[in-house]
């Protein structure tokens, strides 16, 4: 029975700040599976974990020939149980398999690479942080959110920021304010006579990140946090 004073598994973890243990690449984040195993276990020194294998072929993952591989752990902490999946993926997010194949896409033909155990690995360690998000460590980040829910210090300190942009702005000459309307005078909704041509930009500058790439396209177009999220997805 849960004591009045002790919080969840969930409560614990995912009041957890992580961003600065994140990484970037390729305008995606991944957060490091060391720190994450370690906080964890500073909190629960019990917890353990497991590597699912294939029965048939005792390999850390199950193959099929069409689809690719997809890697599975198990997590458990305070008698809880918990599995996750991950599939093997390149830098776009395309299945790998066993050997390099082409697909086609509106901007023309791509590749994705054969699979190798540096990738099996990389996924399986990757796997392991997104099963331990299950039980609220770096949540906030898989919902899309930028801090924990009751990281008061946090958001007060990403809201400074904001307020000392919002001074100057009131006080710049008046072309500069006409001039910055017109550059963002054009609503970006998904799938209107603009959004294509939007794709195509983020794609094929993907190497910039995501914050460059949003930071551009601002200076044309207005965005609701719906069409950013979208928007990520290609990044």
């Amino acid at each position: 029975m849960k004591k009045q004073n002790e919080n969840s598994v969930f409560e614990t973890l995912s009041a957890i700040n992580v961003n600065d243990k994140v990484e970037k690449k390729n305008g995606l984040t991944y957060l490091s599976w060391a720190w994450a195993w370690a906080e964890v276990k500073k909190n629960y020194p019990s917890a353990t974990y497991k590597v699912v294998k294939d029965e048939a072929t005792n390999m850390p993952f199950v193959f099929d020939h069409h689809m690719g591989y997809m890697c599975s752990t198990e997590v458990t902490i305070k008698d809880q149980t918990l599995e996750m999946w991950l599939p093997v993926m390149d830098g776009a997010n395309k299945a790998m398999r066993l050997e390099a194949y082409e697909y086609t896409t509106r901007y023309g033909k791509k590749s994705v690479q054969g699979a190798t155990m540096f990738d099996i690995n990389k996924t399986i360690m990757r796997c392991l942080v997104k099963n331990l998000a299950m039980f609220g460590l770096g949540h906030y980040i898989y919902a899309g959110e930028d801090i924990p829910q009751d990281d008061k210090s946090v958001a007060e300190r990403l809201a400074t920021p904001k307020k000392v942009e919002a001074t100057p702005k009131k006080v710049k000459a008046t072309p500069k304010k006409v001039e910055a309307k017109e550059w963002t005078n054009i609503d970006l909704e998904i799938g209107d006579e603009n959004w294509d041509k939007v794709m195509k930009y983020v794609i094929a500058n993907k190497e910039l990140g995501l914050k460059k790439i949003g930071e551009n396209l601002l200076t044309k177009y207005s965005m609701t946090e719906k069409v950013k999220k979208e928007i990520s997805k290609s990044i």
